[in-house]
């Protein structure tokens, strides 16, 4: 191969000298491709002879063939299972393959022997791989390997051997594992007596991991003594660790029952054997380099009423935030539990940058105590930040904005977090065709978040979980709409988040009201012209009459959510999430407000009408992992709202419909461009007038595989389907709108693929999509598989749809 390479490149330096010299010569070698082409092949062929690369008498390895002799008790599925894990274990790695050849083997010989530094020494290292050569050593290494695992899985007296099998420059190591009847657990029990660290262990049996009936499991039993630890820990025993248990196995090699004994061992040290009590708690909540001197003298210590010392010069806080977040307390047993519930408490409160303890233990007469000392170094108290932000919302406008916050992490001395948001905006929305719409938005809000309850009457809740939270927020936004009108919003909210436990949260917001109204003498004559254009679909004309000119609204609303995500697993494939919420308008202010307005017969407060509404939703969500890099993902959707009393007969208020299509719902239609019912808006999309419709029902269902390819790149194929209707309204968008009992039929469905690009802080995801089924018939069928024509430029911008998104969609 290098004679060739070397003859090629002296023919052309050769001839281009006599060209140099005027001689008349014959090209014998153009065309030139050929040559280099064939100097290519020459090479890729070269390296497909792998064996001539490697050293003498070695073989490369190419993987771990594991062949399973079972009992007849054992289940192919476990079978299945053993193969798997045993494969997986098995080592060296094999070298990556295509079709059974080392590709990147062969890569990495492609251009023989490297230089230190240069392309080739590039070249082997980006796309080659160094070739795992097969080693009895090794096989002999996993041996023990494969019966340990199988031992600790149950299966007792389990046989491995192994041998290489070669093939020509190849080789694989092969293994015959002979899998004895598993064992079962029988009972399980604790030994104890009267000595204080064993009555602990006696009140930790209740909740065992380890149940009558199930497989031998060493994990599991390490799990348990795990458990058993931090369960004696919580009960005052600060030095006792896991290794203080020892777990004793009897055997019945007939019935394959295993009984499970646990006990804490004689010879364990003295301190891990009594019980800690708390004497003093100390805080220094203003703890830095700078003022260690100061703020460290427990001399200058003041006491809380919760017997706390607190060592503080400039009394930054007030010492009840610490009555609210220090669980570990005087006078109580030390609980690691509690502990760790302090930390967490003081990390997620916002306030402190660093948060770090110190236990000390002592004697006090006959009982052991500890004193605790926390250092807590806090943020600055007050903070501005500036950002330039993308926004991309629902309804396909598309911009920028600029939003300055300043931040007071101390607001009320007790770690109150204020925020004021100032923000300004440009958003732009151009259709297919017709006229584009710019909007811009102008707004400010105030969020006030206290790290407690703060209510006349008392919550009950885990106090063992994270600190609950009261949030408090006052808004007003206003959009200037294309040069139309103007759209003015002001918004005020009061509620309280608290979590269950670690699976079970809940918002309640009794205070919720949003005012939303369009000054009449900001409408420009525009959209009068539009409006008596005869050209203009009668639907627009109606939405303005019905909403538009009369969009003063006021929304009183109370709202809860409950939120539940299923336990984290390491050994579970499965997570389950659900959301509910649950909204009321209207009710108490129609017992107050019963004065009908002048322009219609609702009634209003100071002329403005009320909305009267329930509204009541669930998002569900199940993801399943099939394997290591691949997860199906699901979500189902359904929410219902009707109105009553004060709005009987109307739709929900706009902000509170529900609206599908878009990057984050069925995408392979663009946003709100599905509903409500067989309502299509193809024909009125660019409308400058048009609102788009959204509807009182809502149901929507998407399934996804997602299966990723490296650290950085990950694809999906998913399905989307879903409609909205209206329930109570049908003036506006017609009866086909409304929901009844033919709305299966009404269902929007589209398929597509994405990738997904993971920047470690946040992930890019790309969905090209298109339907598979309309709500409305189009050439006499709701169907459109046997339409698509992918080789047509109208097909494909009438019906591919690119979606661009930050994060997964659900």
């Amino acid at each position: 191969m290098k004679n060739l390479l070397k003859s090629h490149f002296s023919l052309l330096t050769s001839s281009s000298a006599s060209l140099q010299k005027g001689r008349k010569t014959t090209l014998l070698f153009a065309p030139r491709p050929l040559p280099l082409a064939l100097c290519l092949i020459v090479c890729l062929l070269n390296a497909c002879n792998i064996a001539k690369h490697l050293p003498a008498n070695e073989r490369l390895y190419m993987g771990t063939d594991v062949v399973i002799h079972a009992d007849s008790t054992i289940s192919a599925s476990d079978q299945k299972s053993i193969q798997t894990q045993l494969t997986e274990l098995g080592r060296p790695r094999p070298v990556k393959q295509l079709f059974g050849y080392p590709y990147k083997v062969g890569l990495y010989y492609l251009f023989g022997e490297p230089k230190k530094n240069g392309f080739r020494a590039w070249f082997r290292k980006k796309f080659g791989e160094e070739p795992v050569f097969a080693s009895a050593k090794a096989l002999t290494s996993n041996i023990p390997i494969f019966k340990a695992t199988l031992q600790n899985s149950g299966y007792f007296g389990s046989d491995a051997t192994g041998k290489l099998k070669e093939e020509g420059y190849k080789a694989r190591g092969v293994y015959d594992v002979d899998v004895k009847p598993r064992f079962y657990i029988d009972s399980v029990a604790f030994l104890v007596d009267s000595t204080p660290v064993r009555k602990a262990l006696r009140a930790s049996l209740r909740r065992t991991v380890i149940k009558k009936g199930d497989p031998y499991l060493f994990d599991n039993i390490k799990l348990e003594r795990e458990r058993i630890s931090q369960s004696i820990k919580q009960r005052g025993f600060y030095y006792f660790l896991p290794d203080y248990i020892a777990v004793l196995a009897d055997n019945d090699s007939v019935a394959h029952r295993t009984k499970l004994i646990f006990a804490i061992k004689p010879e364990i040290p003295d301190a891990a054997s009594i019980p800690y009590s708390i004497r003093n708690v100390f805080i220094f909540p203003n703890y830095t380099l700078s003022t260690a001197r100061n703020d460290t003298n427990q001399r200058k210590a003041y006491e809380t009423e919760d017997q706390f010392q607190v060592v503080d010069s400039t009394r930054r806080f007030n010492p009840k935030l610490f009555r609210d977040i220090v669980t570990v307390l005087p006078g109580k047993r030390y609980s690691s539990r509690m502990q760790d519930l302090t930390l967490s408490r003081f990390i997620n409160v916002g306030a402190f940058k660093f948060v770090r303890n110190r236990f000390e233990p002592d004697q006090q007469g006959d009982s052991a105590v500890l004193d605790v000392r926390y250092y807590l170094t806090p943020y600055p108290e007050k903070s501005m930040r500036v950002e330039l932000d993308g926004t991309s919302r629902s309804n396909n406008f598309n911009g920028t904005q600029v939003v300055v916050s300043w931040r007071n992490r101390n607001a009320l001395k007790r770690a109150e977090l204020l925020t004021i948001n100032a923000n300004a905006g440009i958003e732009f929305q151009v259709g297919d065709v017709g006229e584009g719409v710019t909007n811009y938005r102008f707004g400010t809000d105030a969020i006030l978040s206290f790290p407690r309850l703060v209510a006349p009457f008392r919550f009950r809740y885990d106090q063992r979980q994270a600190l609950p939270k009261t949030n408090a927020t006052i808004g007003y936004q206003t959009i200037l709409r294309g040069g139309l009108y103007r759209i003015n919003s002001a918004q005020t909210t009061f509620g309280y988040a608290w979590r269950q436990n670690q699976q079970v949260e809940h918002v309640f917001q009794p205070f919720n009201i949003n005012y939303v109204y369009v000054p009449l003498n900001q409408v420009t004559d525009r959209v009068y012209e539009i409006l008596t254009d005869t050209a203009v679909a009668d639907i627009v004309k109606r939405q303005y009459t019905n909403t538009v000119f009369k969009s003063d609204q006021l929304i009183l609303s109370s709202l809860y959510t409950f939120s539940y995500n299923s336990p984290a697993r390491s050994n579970s494939p499965n997570t389950f999430r659900f959301t509910g919420n649950a909204e009321i308008a209207g009710n108490l202010a129609s017992l107050i407000f019963r004065k009908p307005l002048e322009t219609d017969d609702r009634n209003g407060i100071f002329g403005v009408p009320y909305a009267q509404y329930f509204r009541i939703d669930a998002d569900m969500r199940y993801y399943r992992r099939l394997a290591p890099s691949i997860t199906w993902a699901n979500r189902l959707f359904a929410g219902v709202g009707f109105t009553y009393g004060n709005s009987q007969g109307r739709s929900l208020p706009f902000t509170k419909q529900y609206f599908v299509g878009g990057s984050n719902s069925i995408r392979a239609f663009r946003p709100r461009a599905i509903g409500p019912g067989l309502f299509t808006r193809d024909t009125i999309r660019n409308v400058p007038l048009f609102q788009d419709g959204g509807g009182d029902v809502k149901l929507e269902a998407n399934t996804e595989i997602r299966a990723k390819f490296n650290k950085f790149i990950e694809g999906a194929i998913f399905v989307d389907a879903g409609n909205v209707w209206s329930y109570s309204d049908v003036d506006t968008f017609g009866p086909e709108a409304k929901f009844s009992s033919d709305f299966l039929k009404q269902i929007a469905i589209g398929t597509g693929v994405g990738i997904r690009i993971d920047l470690s802080y946040f992930l890019i995801r790309l969905d090209l999509a298109t339907p598979l089924r309309k709500p409305y018939k189009t050439d006499g069928s709701e169907w459109i598989v046997d339409k698509m024509a992918f080789g047509s430029k109208q097909w494909r911008k009438e019906n591919l749809v690119f979606n661009i998104g930050v994060g997964y969609p659900f």
